[in-house]
């Protein structure tokens, strides 16, 4: 999996919101360096919030790229892509460069991105010809994913294979 792309405008508030904004309006503006750590810290409590028994994970975000470098062990292939969803679907992140290892190597997933319209059954129809199998996409996109009514044009869904 190389670098993956995201839209920066869609997903998670995880930083850069009206608490880091009033922050900023009573102290020395942060620079961009601390901008950076605060925003890894942030991610990398998103990723053990969702529980995918991942290991030493370590973020890296380079704000003026709006990058994520992610490193760390993930116990399975679909772990290590939920890690890279996690990141690529906050707010101000455009890519994504997963560099975890996998203690079981299986065969990549696809991603689909969300547009106007879309519902996880259309895109089932579209990844398997079966609209009904968009359980196997809500699936493997929990825990992020709460409800499968609950998607957004611009998130990024993992396709596992049929």
């Amino acid at each position: 999996m190389g670098l993956l792309s995201f839209i920066k405008d869609a997903g998670e508030k995880l930083f850069g919101g009206k608490d880091a904004q009033a922050a900023t309006a009573t102290a020395a503006a942060p620079s961009q360096d601390e901008r950076n750590a605060t925003a890894a810290r942030a991610i990398e409590t998103y990723i053990a919030a969702q529980n995918l028994g991942t290991q030493n994970v370590q973020v890296a975000f380079d704000g003026l790229q709006g990058k994520v470098t992610v490193r760390g062990e993930a116990p399975t292939q679909a772990a290590k892509e939920k890690v890279t969803l996690c990141c690529g679907n906050v707010a101000s992140v455009t890519s994504v460069d997963n560099q975890m290892s996998v203690a079981q190597a299986e065969p990549e997933a696809q991603y689909h991105d969300v547009v106007s319209g879309d519902t996880l059954s259309a895109i089932a129809k579209k990844y398997y010809g079966d609209a009904s199998k968009y359980p196997k996409i809500f699936e493997a996109n929990q825990p992020m994913l709460t409800h499968p009514d609950k998607i957004y044009p611009g998130q990024k869904l993992r396709i596992p294979p049929p």
